[in-house]
C-alpha cells in the first residue's frame, strides 16, 4: 500500500514538473509578444499610410513586389519586409500573377485597411495610433492608482472632449473612426434585430457625430425622420443629409424629442452617474407609451459566456480606461443597474454580429 502511494506521489511530481516546463516554454515565447507587440499596430498603420491595400485593389489582380513598389514609390527591399510581416499575420496573401510570378493579393482583412470602402476600418486604426491617442497609454497606471487621475488628463492637462474640440483635425479623424464602426454595426443590427425600428416615425441619434449612423438608419428605414444630435462644434461641420436634421446641444441638459433615442458607443465613455443622467434625458425625450431607448454598446461577458470577441471587448475596456476620465465597458449586471437607476421599467439585450450588443430600454 505504501509503495503504491509513493508511486502515485512520484507520478504527480513528474506531471507537475512537466507542467512547469511547459509554462516556462510558453513564457519564453509569449513574453516577446509584450516586448514587441507595439510593432503590429505600427506596421498596420504604415500599410495604411502607404496605401498598400488600395494599390492592390486598384490593380485588380495579384501584383508583384516590383510593380507594387513602383506604384507606391517605395524602395523594394523595405517594402518586401513590410509585406512579409503582414502576410505572416494573414493580412495579405501570396498568389500567382497572370504571368505566373509570385504576387501579393487582397484578403477580407486587408480590405479593411483600405481608405475607402464599406468595410474600411482605416480611420479607426489611424485614430487609435495617432500621437493624441497613444500618449495616454504611457500613463495608464495614473488611472489605476488609488486617488489616481485620468491618463488622458495626465498627458494633456485636459479631457479627451476638450482636446478634440480644440483640435479640428483630430475631431475629424475621431468622427471618421466612429463612422467606420457605424458602417459595420448598422447592417449587423438591422440583420440581427428585425423589426427594431417598426412603429417608429422619428429617431434621434444621441452623440451621432458626423451623421453617418443616422444616415445609414434612415436609408435602411426610410419611414424614419432622423435627428443627428451632438455638440455644436461637431454638427456644425456635418454634411447635409436627406431626411436628417442636425441639432447641436448638450446631452446632459436635454435631448431632442423623438419616438426613440438611439445611442451608439457613447455611454461607455462615462461613469455610472453620468450614464444615468444621459439616460434620464433620453427617457424624457421619448413618449411614455411607445417610446424606447436603443443602446448599442459592448457587454462584457461572464467567464462561461465568452465568445470570439471577448478579448476585443476586454481590450476596448482598456482603451476606454486610457482615453476617458471615468468610462468603462459594462457587464450585463452593470447595464441593469444604470438602466434601473434611470427609471426604465424593463430592457432586453440581444447580441449581434459585432463587438456591441443591442439593448432596448422601455419607460
Amino acid at each position: 500500500m505504501e509503495e503504491t502511494q509513493r508511486e502515485f506521489h512520484h507520478e504527480e511530481e513528474e506531471e507537475e514538473e512537466e507542467e512547469e516546463e511547459e509554462e516556462e516554454e510558453h513564457a519564453d515565447i509569449n513574453i516577446w509578444k509584450y516586448i514587441l507587440g507595439f510593432s503590429e499596430m505600427a506596421v498596420v498603420k504604415c500599410a495604411i499610410d502607404l496605401g498598400i491595400a488600395d494599390a492592390i485593389e486598384r490593380h485588380g489582380s495579384p501584383i508583384t513586389l516590383s510593380d507594387l513598389s513602383s506604384t507606391l514609390g517605395c524602395a523594394s527591399s523595405p517594402l518586401y519586409r513590410i509585406m512579409r510581416f503582414l502576410m505572416h499575420r494573414g493580412i495579405f496573401k501570396e498568389k500567382l500573377t497572370t504571368q505566373g510570378s509570385p504576387g501579393y493579393a487582397q484578403t477580407p482583412l486587408s480590405r479593411r485597411l483600405m481608405r475607402q470602402g464599406e468595410h474600411s476600418m482605416a480611420a479607426f486604426i489611424l485614430m487609435e495610433s495617432s500621437p493624441v491617442m497613444l500618449a495616454p497609454w504611457l500613463s495608464l497606471s495614473a488611472r489605476v492608482l488609488a486617488n489616481g487621475t485620468s491618463s488622458f488628463e495626465k498627458a494633456y492637462a485636459e479631457d479627451l472632449w476638450s482636446n478634440t474640440a480644440a483640435n479640428p483635425d483630430h475631431s475629424q479623424l475621431f468622427n471618421e473612426a466612429m463612422a467606420c464602426d457605424a458602417r459595420l454595426v448598422v447592417p449587423a443590427m438591422i440583420q440581427g434585430c428585425p423589426g427594431l425600428f417598426d412603429g417608429l416615425s422619428s429617431l434621434v441619434d444621441v452623440g451621432g457625430g458626423n451623421g453617418t449612423t443616422i444616415k445609414l438608419l434612415v436609408k435602411a428605414c426610410p419611414w424614419l425622420q432622423g435627428i443627428n444630435f451632438d455638440l455644436p462644434h461637431v454638427v456644425s461641420v456635418a454634411a447635409e443629409i436627406s431626411g436628417v436634421e442636425h441639432v447641436g446641444g448638450d446631452m446632459f441638459e436635454s435631448v431632442p424629442k423623438a419616438d426613440a433615442a438611439f445611442i451608439l458607443w457613447v455611454l461607455h465613455d462615462w461613469a455610472d452617474n453620468e450614464c444615468i443622467q444621459i439616460l434620464k434625458k433620453c427617457k424624457e425625450a421619448i413618449p411614455e407609451d411607445k417610446g424606447k431607448v436603443i443602446i448599442v454598446d459592448a457587454v462584457i461577458q461572464e467567464q462561461e459566456e465568452m465568445d470570439k470577441l471577448t478579448d476585443a471587448r476586454l481590450m476596448l475596456d482598456m482603451v476606454i480606461m486610457a482615453h476617458t476620465t471615468t468610462g468603462k465597458e459594462r457587464t450585463l449586471k452593470e447595464w441593469g443597474f444604470v438602466l434601473g437607476e434611470a427609471g426604465f421599467s424593463r430592457y432586453t439585450v440581444k447580441p449581434i454580429r459585432a463587438l456591441q450588443s443591442v439593448i432596448e430600454a422601455f419607460p
